[in-house]
């Protein structure tokens, strides 16, 4: 079992940038593919951002291409969703998600992930 925990999150400003983190206790984190996904109030969880578990290959959400950034440090057991420029429609539970079958990918598709955080709040005001 992986476990993950989310942290970063809170009420921001409309424009500013935000960063969060997803860290693990386990050393097989390296091993796994992540993602980040948000869900917004009264919608569906959706996917925003994944890299690969090398970190070379990463992918983005229409929505977020050009103000999004996925990254990892596998020393620290950490990955990081960087946002520029919030927006109101930003506002959501943000989850990160561990896949180990699909490591050397980017892994879309929730249904895929095997292990998930318990997410944080980001809350963007306009």
């Amino acid at each position: 079992q992986l476990h993950l925990a989310e942290s970063g999150g809170g009420l921001v400003q409309a424009g500013d940038p935000l960063r969060l983190s997803c860290t693990s206790a386990e050393r097989t984190f390296s091993s796994y593919a992540m993602g980040w996904f948000r869900q917004a109030p009264g919608k569906e969880r959706e996917f925003v951002a994944g890299i690969n578990w090398r970190g070379d290959m990463t992918d983005y959400a229409e929505v977020m291409k050009g103000r999004c950034t996925i990254s990892r440090d596998n020393d620290q057991n950490t990955v990081y969703l960087g946002i520029d420029s919030l927006k109101p429609e930003d506002t959501g539970v943000y989850y990160c998600a561990a896949d180990y079958w699909g490591r050397g990918k980017v892994v879309v598709n929730q249904e895929e992930y095997d292990h998930w955080g318990q997410g944080t709040q980001v809350t963007v005001s306009s």
